[in-house]
């Protein structure tokens, strides 16, 4: 049985896009590997890079290029500095060359050496394949972006829908009715379950120090995107909105870090408008951040990054002053369970489902871990991440331009205010009067997924992307 740790559905990168920037990135580096292995880094010469079906459909839009050249040369998308990005393309665009893992020079002109192909491989929508030449070799690799920055080989997954770990947890989960039945038997949450699971992967302080990693990178890109103003890349002139939001909401107080500015917010008069539109601020700034390239927690992914977020930071800052460190752990470990649930079962990748597969699934994961918090027994906890599901099914992926901005920035806040929603309705149900069971839905997501028609699956061939276009804007 498949096991997928939290810490493989909330990873660390950049923006704008898991599968088609986050994904080639990580296979650029993977290829990276391949040649040193083989033993042909230091003698390739030339390298090439072929992308197909939705990487090439909507990969100027999600930078797909840029992150396949950030990758060649060796750049961590965890660690290296926002700022230095731009530095890296200019100068490889100016030079006509890239330092192969950051290790020596070959030659690369993007505009021959990245081709966009429309055609897409059998295996799965997102397909890249690597060339390199040496005077006395070819040697090539292709690999496919699954969603949420998993990459996997043909060879590795007769499916292309989850990347398998090696380890084996003491609570294998493949199916919601596992994860009760181990929370009923052991008498644990579903946090305490997950926990067990990690402590097979890692030790206590290291569980315990990612988890406070991935939140305050939350906690950073959310306050970054609250104090920067301003307009989009990208060419449809979209306007961020979260700094003005937030400048009406926040009113004249003093800070100056992300924790101080948590203690002023909740020191700002609340009112249900006022609850919608900070969790609306919250959500849009992770995302505008995400589309101007920055780094974001994939959550599952990157265009949904700003759900988990944003309702994580309504319960600190409007639900519960008195929250702890170990509730944003506890929350993060029931949304990374949930997810991985939906990984399993159905994809978290909009090329193979549409946006049920992002911001659907990122809803019922900040549902899920809300619910926790607020109380909820395992069984609610599993309906709140139905409930937000359920009302997510047969959304789909039509990204104007291609650019992740319109509709996706929108739709993570609406994706939170279902998720509060979902858990507040959980928390009011009595499970035995319960109809819908949760891997009733992810199957039923799935099967929905696979019915799609492929103009809805990131393709920007479909719906706004084709009623709405960069000439419009």
């Amino acid at each position: 049985m498949e096991c997928i740790s939290v810490f493989d559905m909330l990873k660390i990168g950049v923006g704008p896009s898991s599968s088609h920037t986050l994904g080639p990135w990580r296979a650029a580096e993977a290829f990276l590997k391949e040649l040193k292995s083989e033993g042909l880094l230091t003698k390739t010469q030339k390298v090439r890079v072929d992308l197909y079906g939705s990487l090439s459909l909507t990969g100027k839009g999600h930078a797909t290029d840029l992150a396949v050249m950030f990758g060649l040369s060796g750049a961590d998308p965890e660690y290296v500095p926002i700022e230095s990005l731009d530095v890296i393309i200019t100068a490889i665009n100016k030079n006509q060359e890239i330092c192969l893992g950051n290790e020596f020079i070959i030659k690369f002109n993007p505009t021959e050496d990245i081709i966009f192909n429309r055609n897409f491989l059998s295996f799965h929508a997102n397909g890249i394949t690597f060339t390199a030449w040496g005077d006395d070799f070819e040697y090539n690799s292709t690999f496919y972006s699954i969603g949420g920055g998993f990459i996997v080989k043909e060879d590795e997954k007769t499916l292309p829908k989850t990347s398998p770990q090696t380890k084996k947890f003491p609570f294998p989960i493949e199916k919601a009715t596992e994860l009760l039945n181990y929370c009923h038997k052991e008498g644990k949450k579903i946090s305490e379950i997950v926990y067990e699971n990690e402590k097979s992967l890692r030790s206590e302080e290291e569980i315990d120090s990612e988890l406070l990693r991935i939140w305050h990178t939350m906690l950073e890109c959310t306050y970054i995107g609250c104090h920067t103003e301003g307009v989009l890349p990208g060419g449809l002139n979209v306007r961020r909105r979260a700094y003005d939001i937030h400048k009406n909401l926040i009113g004249v107080v003093t800070y100056n870090n992300p924790e101080s500015w948590l203690i002023s917010i909740k020191k700002t008069e609340i009112k249900f408008r006022e609850i919608l539109k900070w969790v609306n601020c919250f959500s849009l700034a992770v995302n505008e951040v995400n589309a101007s390239l920055g780094r974001v927690v994939t959550a599952p992914t990157n265009g949904s990054a700003g759900v988990i977020p944003a309702v994580l930071l309504y319960y600190l800052v409007i639900e519960n002053h008195n929250a702890t460190q170990e509730d944003i752990k506890q929350f993060l470990l029931v949304a990374g369970e949930i997810g991985s649930l939906f990984k399993k079962g159905a994809t978290i990748s909009a090329a193979m489902g549409g946006c049920q597969a992002e911001i659907g699934v990122s809803s019922a994961m900040a549902a899920a871990g809300l619910c926790e918090l607020m109380g909820g027994s395992p069984e609610q906890v599993l309906i709140a991440a139905e409930i937000a599901m359920e009302h997510h099914l047969g959304l789909t992926c039509d990204p104007i331009g291609g650019l992740v901005q319109v509709p996706c920035i929108e739709r993570n806040a609406m994706g939170a205010i279902k998720a509060i929603n979902a858990a507040e309705l959980a928390i009011e149900t009595d499970p035995k009067n319960a109809k819908v069971p949760l891997d009733k839905v992810i199957n039923t997501m799935w099967e929905t997924a696979k019915d799609m028609n492929s103009k809805y699956k990131e393709t920007s061939e479909g719906g706004l992307a084709v009623a709405v276009n960069i000439a419009d804007c």
